[in-house]
């Protein structure tokens, strides 16, 4: 009984040590070449072909709250604290904010004026002050900016499952 507990605590303490170096080394390294990545995929894998322009798509959603549908535009601007939202700019120079599903991946903070494919679901909503506050904020607006956002703003909001920007 001796030998199988030595056996077994020998062969956990090999294990422990192994997955402790070489993985955890890799894995932060993986993680530290994606962030710093300013083009490629993020999120879910896509692919662009099927992409449609902003304009095209509120032509489809018509009277519909919301619909799952692929994007191309460019990227207006983006969250300069961690790349957790980005806006797209429409050919009539409006702007459609883009979050990410499950706040599972951001994109790069310099992909202001690359060419972005996303794929996810559009949605009409009513975003709150304090959201277009904080957003403002994120955006690096001044406090006079911020502090003149005092109403809702509804708009068109897109929820991406994955990113390509080239």
């Amino acid at each position: 009984m001796k030998k199988l507990l030595y056996v077994t605590f020998i062969g956990l303490a090999f294990a422990c040590g192994n997955s402790n170096n070489q993985p955890a080394q890799s894995d932060s390294t993986t993680i530290q070449a994606d962030t710093q990545a300013t083009t490629g995929n993020f999120g879910d894998e896509i692919t662009p072909d099927s992409a449609i322009s902003i304009e095209e798509m509120k032509t489809q959603m018509g009277d519909k709250k919301e619909m799952t549908v692929k994007v191309t535009a460019p990227v207006g601007a983006v969250c300069q604290k961690k790349g957790c939202w980005m806006e797209l700019t429409a050919a009539d120079g409006s702007t459609m904010r883009v979050t990410f599903k499950d706040y599972g991946f951001f994109v790069p903070k310099d992909a202001t004026g690359k060419t972005a494919t996303i794929l996810g679901v559009a949605k009409v909503e009513e975003t709150s002050v304090a959201d277009l506050q904080e957003y403002a904020k994120d955006d690096g607006k001044s406090k006079e900016e911020i502090a003149a956002i005092n109403t809702p703003k509804k708009e068109l909001v897109f929820e991406a499952s994955g990113v390509i920007l080239q």
